[in-house]
């Protein structure tokens, strides 16, 4: 078995809330923490895609900059496999807004340019310039775009230099925080397939961070759902669009449009995500579950693993399963076992 390019263990992050303290000295208010991500545990495939999906909120984009280094983990652990030059890997991100996530006042060139001078990958002016040339072809561009300034491009060809950037380092490792969210869907369409042609050929591993089920299927092995800081139903991609097993998971592959079918019948669902600061007890689901009942409402589902290797955290499914005797396979830490 190839080693995991990452494996994150336990994983929480709080945010400090709170309101200043002289306001809760005087209002007599306890200090306030949000719980971002939720004890957490994952593994990321070497020269695989992992995606972790789900809703605004939900958590997924604070993984990200957990993985990057941006944000601090509150507990828990992540531990990269050791890349081709004996270190461990580091990742490199590409952000959700090309338009922001790029200096206006730099030229393209510089803006790729910058790594490759502070992390001293070449020692000469010429050897930057034919790097930087090298880069904005591998992305669809020219060596002469990197003249221009990020506001003379498209949507889609800044992401490409965003692209172009995180690949200065020569990186085998990706954080992609929704990398097409931003843009037309006829140019999404362009940079996933631009992704997947370089993950090809330079044997790049994604973590890939979306809300959009018909994206992740394009470009994932595995597909981690996600739902107010906790990881609620884990597979490999065509086993989880073909067998959903969480309720949620349901909900979201609902809600892709069905050329096909534009009218078939789906089950409406009530209730607006819970606040995180004040999630639901048991199932944070469990307001929102068409099929919730006292246990789910009172006790906190762990996640279970399931031969088709799948893991889920629903009691529902759980006992669904009991009653076909598919064996369990995993424990609540997501540790595979033997069956």
């Amino acid at each position: 078995m190839t080693t995991p390019a990452l494996t994150v263990t336990h994983l929480t992050r709080l945010f400090n809330v709170s309101a200043p303290w002289l306001n809760r000295v005087i209002e007599r208010k306890p200090m306030a923490f949000l719980r971002a991500v939720d004890d957490i545990s994952f593994t990321v495939p070497s020269g695989g895609c992992l995606s972790l999906v789900g809703e605004s909120g939900c958590g997924k984009s604070t993984v990200a900059r957990l993985v990057t280094g941006l944000y601090q983990p509150t507990s828990g652990q992540m531990q990269f496999a050791m890349g081709k030059d004996g270190k461990p890997l580091a990742a490199q991100m590409i952000f959700q807004d090309p338009y922001a996530s790029l200096n206006p006042r730099w030229r393209v060139f510089d803006i790729i340019a910058e790594p490759l001078r502070e992390l001293k990958l070449r020692d000469t002016e010429a050897e930057i310039a034919e790097r930087v040339g090298e880069l904005l072809t591998t992305v669809g561009l020219v060596p002469r775009d990197g003249r221009k300034f990020p506001h003379e491009f498209s949507g889609g060809q800044r992401q490409r230099i965003s692209i172009a950037r995180a690949l200065a380092t020569e990186p085998e490792f990706l954080v992609c925080d929704e990398p097409t969210s931003a843009l037309d869907v006829s140019v999404q369409a362009q940079i996933l397939n631009l992704m997947r042609k370089l993950q090809d050929e330079m044997g790049l591993t994604y973590l890939f961070i979306s809300h959009d089920m018909s994206v992740v299927r394009h470009m994932s092995d595995q597909i981690a759902v996600m739902y107010l800081g906790r990881i609620v139903e884990q597979a490999e991609t065509e086993v989880l669009f073909a067998d959903p097993k969480h309720p949620y998971t349901q909900l979201l592959l609902d809600t892709i449009p069905n050329v096909a079918d534009p009218r078939r019948d789906r089950v409406p669902q009530s209730g607006e995500v819970p606040s995180p600061m004040n999630p639901p007890s048991g199932c944070t689901f469990h307001p929102r579950c068409p099929q919730a009942d006292a246990r789910c409402a009172a006790e906190r589902p762990e996640m279970q693993a399931y031969g088709d290797g799948s893991r889920v955290a629903c009691h529902r499914v759980a006992e669904a399963m009991a009653a076909l005797a598919v064996p369990t396979v995993g424990n609540s830490t997501g540790q595979r076992l033997s069956a």
